[in-house]
């Protein structure tokens, strides 16, 4: 009989030793993520200019604005349209380093606007390690022009570096590729992004574009984004992102207007992945109220696998 329940106590043990194997998950490839957000803040500048309307923003409107921020809680911001670090810092505060581009430089004079103007840059969280690089021009050698630059970061987190690019298009060629100027230029500009990304893809490199591209790269078969993946592996985080972003109406400032397709976008290199991505849109009454911005933000959970 002693015998009998020595064994049942046995069998017992065993079945809870390999019921807890089963529950146990097995041990994974370390991983880590960030989160990075795309914002155009439409004309933010400390000193506004009656020939902008939008850039004319009382202490109300910053302050909203960076509500809207802190909700994104977010590790690296991408913006555009942002004239002075003041401007920008009443928006993040005090937890962020700030990286212009280099036209705001004061060496760099001869590619500024004498009343205003508007720079992109990054806000990184200051656990972060950054290396600031020089810009890349998206127009080709020759060409005089004082904007299309675009502002050029590598993070180092957790032992990845990631390469950053951060984009402002040209406007006025928001879908088929026609002769006009605009699209003229936006198709030199998707070619110099595509060379970027296969210089970052020659070696090896992890790399996020985001920014404004003021052209839907998610139509279906579209020219544009066809330019940029051409013979590469980048892949466009945005292209089932829906349009949510609620601003105030040009013709009626009593009236809000809803896009119908983004203009804003995250490009990611093949070892990323996407884990959540969203436009984070204004409230009804606080566009109505407030001067915010005619772009919402856009933010992406970014996960990737330790390494260089």
């Amino acid at each position: 009989m002693m015998d009998k329940i020595k064994l049942l106590k046995h069998a017992a043990k065993h079945h809870i030793f390999l019921y807890l194997v089963v529950l146990t998950p097995l041990p994974t490839q370390a991983g880590h993520s960030l989160k990075l957000s795309t914002w155009n803040t439409e004309w933010l500048v400390s000193k506004g200019n009656e020939r902008f309307a939008s850039s004319l923003r009382n202490n109300a409107d910053f302050y909203k604005m960076a509500d809207y921020f802190q909700q994104l809680d977010t590790d690296i911001l991408a913006f555009q349209e942002v004239g002075d670090h003041a401007a920008i810092a009443r928006v993040i505060g005090d937890n962020y380093r700030l990286y212009f581009s280099d036209r705001a430089l004061p060496k760099n004079q001869h590619l500024q606007f004498d009343d205003i103007n508007q720079y992109t840059g990054f806000a990184v969280r200051k656990s972060i390690d950054v290396n600031d690089r020089p810009d890349v021009s998206l127009l080709p050698s020759g060409h005089q022009q004082k904007l299309r630059f675009a502002s050029y970061i590598v993070v180092n987190y957790y032992g990845t570096s990631i390469h950053l690019l951060n984009v402002h298009l040209k406007a006025g060629c928001a879908g088929k590729l026609t002769r006009s100027k605009q699209c003229k230029t936006l198709k030199i500009q998707a070619a110099q992004l595509n060379e970027w990304i296969e210089e970052r893809e020659d070696n090896n490199q992890r790399y996020i574009i985001s920014g404004d591209f003021n052209h839907n790269l998610a139509y279906r078969n579209d020219w544009m984004w066809t330019m940029i993946s051409q013979d590469n592996q980048a892949k466009l985080a945005t292209k089932n992102v829906d349009a949510k972003c609620k601003v105030k109406s040009r013709n009626n400032p009593k009236r809000t207007h809803q896009f119908r397709s983004l203009i804003d976008h995250i490009i990611i290199s093949p070892q990323l992945k996407v884990e959540t991505i969203s436009q984070a849109p204004y409230s009804t009454d606080d566009v109505l109220e407030y001067q915010l911005s005619d772009h919402c933000p856009l933010s992406a959970q970014i996960s990737y696998s330790q390494g260089n």
